[in-house]
């Protein structure tokens, strides 16, 4: 299994409404320094569908500027469209909507 393939493993089970940090994505494939390489993982997605490559935000709750399937507008209406909220300064509430566990 490729890193990749490790990565979308572990985005698959990012539960609807929740989102996890490029870190926290990297920590659960074993590699806790990898964030950077999650992030390239993501932006060459296989299926933008299926794999939610859109609850993933940084360590700040910041939504991509240049979110691989549409921009930084389309990834925050995707979380919105889940439930997620978002604080005054545009990131995710993450006391609110941080993944604590996957699923």
């Amino acid at each position: 299994m490729s890193y990749y393939d490790k990565v979308y493993e572990v985005v698959r089970r990012i539960p609807k409404g929740k989102v996890a940090t490029y870190g926290q994505v990297a920590a659960l494939t074993g590699s806790p320094r990898a964030s950077r390489a999650v992030g390239y993982a993501l932006h060459f997605n296989p299926e933008p569908g299926v794999i939610p490559c859109h609850r993933v935000v940084n360590r700040m709750g910041r939504v991509a500027p240049a979110f691989a399937f549409g921009g930084a507008e389309v990834q925050r209406r995707l979380l919105e469209e889940e439930g997620v909220e978002f604080t005054p300064d545009g990131n995710v509430d993450l006391d609110r909507f941080l993944m604590t566990e996957p699923e």
